[in-house]
């Protein structure tokens, strides 16, 4: 351990600790001394079962706030780990275990980057927080969001936001996620009439009503995505009837739908084209939606440009802004004004067994962090 750098050493500490969300197994406690240490007060706020941490170093604007969680999906069978996933190890260069990539990698690099920044500059402008959670991985409903909840009723303004997600496909900093997609769920219940395959004229078979609906809602065309988003997705994830019986029309239908829309497309107006689409079909039909996150942007300004401006100085290479993949937390974070990108290592391995990443990349992604501190707070 003493041979590696200080970021690694980190992540192998929090690696070490085993928290599968919605556990944080003492990790945010090892990030808070170390910030109390530099100058940060600690605001430990738990929701729930649900462990929170907010940090701030000092009291002007703007913010510069590091986000991201402690808590790991779970590790999958075991036995197909190449190594322990809670049992830090380098092999080849590559760091291997659960959490490595996403992302107490993203973590650890954050906080050497702050370390360094402050020692350099310890009167540097502004303020620089960090909100950490241990409720991502799993529903998301008592972590950054009630955090963000708890900001914005006391008045509290977060100016710029990096979210430590694995963003990278194939070289660290190639893609910086400059925003996210909105997700909208529902479950579709299409009621028929049960009765016996032999006397179909006594019964409605809710899975014959329902087939060309559920076509015609995979066809449709949502809209056309614009300069910064793709054309809005429509997936049919699941769909469920019958008794088990061969000889029995089914009473009812059941799917489940998502919808990954743009800023082209709200909530309202996709569950209204819905509704239309189901109605015109002559269907009896329940809708149950929820939404797990409205789409955010954030275009050119002070945040990407210094991101994207460090990305070049630390590594030669250009930067490609992207708003695809699934949902984060930085969701929540944009709800309050702030501009937000997600910069991290490459997602290559995320939530898989033999999770890794190249170990020397998460030197190179602490001096980004760090150099970005010092274009934004200096």
């Amino acid at each position: 351990m003493t041979e590696l750098s200080p970021t690694l050493q980190l992540a192998c500490e929090l690696i070490s600790r085993n928290s599968t969300t919605p556990e944080d197994a003492g990790c945010q406690q090892l990030m808070g001394e170390r910030l109390a240490a530099v100058g940060f007060a600690l605001e430990p706020l738990r929701f729930g079962e649900v462990e929170n941490l907010w940090a701030k170093r000092g009291s002007e604007g703007p913010v510069l706030c590091f986000a991201g969680h402690t808590d790991v999906v779970p590790t999958g069978p075991v036995e197909q780990w190449q190594t322990n996933p809670f049992i830090p190890q380098i092999v080849d260069g590559m760091l291997h275990g659960r959490g490595a990539a996403d992302m107490k990698g993203s973590l650890a690099a954050m906080l050497v980057a702050v370390e360094r920044f402050v020692a350099a500059h310890p009167e540097h402008k502004g303020s620089i927080a960090f909100l950490i959670t241990s409720d991502e991985e799993g529903p998301a409903t008592e972590g950054t969001v009630k955090v963000v909840e708890t900001l914005v009723e006391r008045g509290e303004k977060v100016d710029w936001c990096i979210v430590g997600e694995p963003s990278s496909t194939e070289l660290v900093g190639d893609i910086v996620k400059n925003g996210r997609r909105g997700s909208l769920n529902a479950r579709l219940v299409i009621r028929g009439k049960q009765g016996h395959v032999a006397y179909p004229h006594l019964a409605r078979n809710p899975i014959h009503l329902a087939a060309p609906a559920l076509a015609a809602l995979a066809s449709e065309v949502w809209d056309e995505g614009n300069a910064f988003f793709p054309p809005t997705s429509f997936q049919i994830s699941n769909v469920h009837s019958g008794t088990g019986a061969t000889n029995v029309v089914p009473g009812e239908l059941e799917a489940l739908i998502n919808f990954r829309f743009s800023t082209e497309s709200t909530v309202e107006g996709l569950q209204q084209r819905v509704r239309d689409l189901l109605d015109s079909h002559g269907l009896e039909y329940e809708l149950h939606w929820t939404v797990s996150g409205l789409p955010f942007l954030t275009e050119p300004g002070a945040l990407l440009d210094g991101v994207s401006a460090a990305i070049k100085q630390v590594t030669g290479r250009d930067t490609q802004p992207s708003t695809s993949g699934g949902t984060s937390d930085g969701r929540f974070i944009a709800t309050m004004g702030t501009q937000v990108v997600e910069l991290g290592p490459v997602n290559a391995t995320i939530h898989q067994v033999n999770e890794c990443i190249k170990a020397d990349d998460l030197d190179l992604l602490t001096d980004i962090y760090q150099v970005t501190l010092e274009r934004l707070l200096t």
